[in-house]
């Protein structure tokens, strides 16, 4: 997951130089759905009903699915990847929270507190020079924006968690991909008629690698694994995806690689295995 989502931020820059942003996040769903249906009618998963799946479609599809990304491709923009990166690399701190009212077993710590915080001061050392950007009028205010994406995912996060007991991870998260790719479709019908679509090479394979490996992929991932560790724990993978990009960035880019990026990635590591050490009841 850390691998895949590293690379997604960087993948949704370039995809956004060919295709409109609500288009963008309609294609990636719609084209994630049908791999899982495919996928759920290949391993026979069980179709499981009822009240309590409707309402995890329903927190998944609004703050899982349809807020962050939405918000995402938009506010991408104009917010650099970096400064993007330490927006949503708030989301633990948003779940330790949530975690402490909504999951009996993991109250807040202060051990796993201070871990989630040295994790995040290492992201914002790692994109320090991006930070900068957020003085500026046209980044600050979608900058702002972003923010709910962290907040909404952490909800969903949570919510899932406590009550997603027992849901196939497909079950979880197919119908509400669908969803979102119809909705966002419809979006951008109404407000980005007219914009420039250039479906090349760099956009086509965009698209596919956040539609296949980022979603279809990355999301049953993460929800078989949300049944089986802690909520924050998970969450400390998105301290860990900007250390990806940023040595992807790197390796394949040749973005600079400073002293101030190696003690960021070093702190990023440190707070990850703070918070880790902390010991986890499971009910």
């Amino acid at each position: 997951m850390v691998l895949i989502w590293g690379t997604s931020w960087a993948a949704i820059r370039l995809g956004l130089e060919g295709i409109p942003p609500f288009a963008g996040v309609a294609m990636r769903f719609t084209i994630a759905a049908a791999l899982l249906f495919l996928f759920a009618r290949f391993w026979r998963v069980p179709d499981q009903r009822g009240p309590r799946l409707y309402r995890i479609w329903a927190a998944e599809t609004v703050f899982s699915l349809l807020i962050p990304y939405s918000v995402v491709y938009w506010a991408e923009q104009w917010v650099p990847s970096g400064l993007a990166s330490i927006v949503f690399a708030t989301m633990p701190l948003f779940v330790t929270v949530l975690a402490h009212w909504w999951l009996v077993a993991e109250p807040l710590r202060v051990v796993q507190s201070v871990g989630v915080v040295v994790g995040f001061a290492g992201v914002v050392l790692i994109f320090s020079d991006d930070v900068t950007l957020a003085t500026d009028s046209r980044v600050l205010f979608p900058a702002l924006v972003l923010l709910a994406a962290p907040i909404a995912a952490a909800i969903a996060h949570v919510y899932i968690k406590r009550w997603g007991r027992g849901i196939h991870p497909l079950n979880v998260i197919r119908v509400p991909m669908l969803v979102t790719g119809l909705v966002m479709g419809g979006a951008s019908l109404a407000l980005e008629r007219g914009r420039a679509f250039t479906f090349d090479t760099q956009a086509v394979a965009a698209l596919l690698y956040l539609a296949v490996a980022a979603s279809a992929v990355a999301f049953t991932l993460f929800y078989w694994t949300l049944e089986r560790v802690a909520a924050v724990r998970l969450a400390l993978i998105t301290l860990a995806i900007p250390v990806v990009a940023v040595l992807v960035g790197t390796a394949l880019l040749d973005e600079p690689f400073s002293i101030r990026s190696a003690l960021g990635c070093v702190l990023v590591l440190a707070g990850v295995g703070i918070a880790s050490r902390v010991g986890w009841r499971q009910r």
